[in-house]
């Protein structure tokens, strides 16, 4: 089987290509995109930025009809999977994932399509393991790791800085947007080869794991 998974920005790439490995073993494969951002739905499912912008939901209808388009007549499409994994951020899960579906079904595309969400953000996955991020950093404030409540909205990727990084999120926000996913990318190398799949303790990891494996 071949998976092809669509993630909003790099370091989420760099997470997918070390933990489909894990995932799916040597008998499957996969391809990871990244977007340069999340961005937002069209109401009339018609993208208004330039695609080379590369933000994810604003090209979502157009990449959906694109890969059924190239899929329509493919045999490969049987055994294909396309999956859109993005943050929830500070939506609602139950309404942002119905206006996802809403897209899906307005476009049916030829290939099986899975949506996941991170819940509250990607870095919630590195949070369900946290022996991952004290091997990854054997510094890393206890404190504030330990107080972490699995996928609770609560600035999740600041409380990560918060644990790991000099002088905490209010200093790594003033280096910029751009330092930040920097960081964000090392964060990824680092703590996403220690994570045991198995005990990750993210409900939404388990969900992205177990999604992938019902489907293989």
């Amino acid at each position: 089987m071949h998976f092809e998974i669509l993630v909003e920005d790099f370091s989420g790439k760099v997470t997918l290509d070390i933990l489909m490995s894990k995932i799916i073993g040597k008998q499957h494969t996969c391809r990871v995109i990244s977007y340069r951002g999340i961005g937002h739905i069209p109401k009339d499912l018609k993208s208004h930025t330039d695609a080379h912008n590369r933000i994810l939901l604003d090209r979502l209808p157009e990449l959906l009809k694109g890969y059924g388009k190239t899929y329509s007549n493919n045999p490969a499409k049987h055994s294909t999977v396309l999956m859109i994994v993005c943050d929830l951020d500070k939506k609602c899960l139950k309404k942002f994932r119905q206006k996802l579906l809403d897209v899906l079904n307005e476009c049916k595309p030829e290939i099986e399509t899975r949506f996941c969400i991170a819940v509250e953000e990607g870095e919630a996955w590195f949070l369900g393991d946290l022996s991952a991020i004290k091997k990854a950093y054997p510094k890393a404030k206890n404190n504030i790791l330990n107080r972490y409540q699995n996928d609770s909205i609560c600035d999740t990727w600041e409380l990560l800085a918060d644990a790991i990084f000099a002088g905490g999120s209010s200093r790594l926000k003033r280096r910029g947007w751009q330092a930040v996913g920097k960081e964000k990318s090392a964060w990824a190398e680092k703590i996403t080869p220690n994570m045991n799949i198995e005990k990750n303790k993210s409900p939404s990891f388990r969900y992205f794991r177990d999604k992938i494996r019902e489907l293989i």
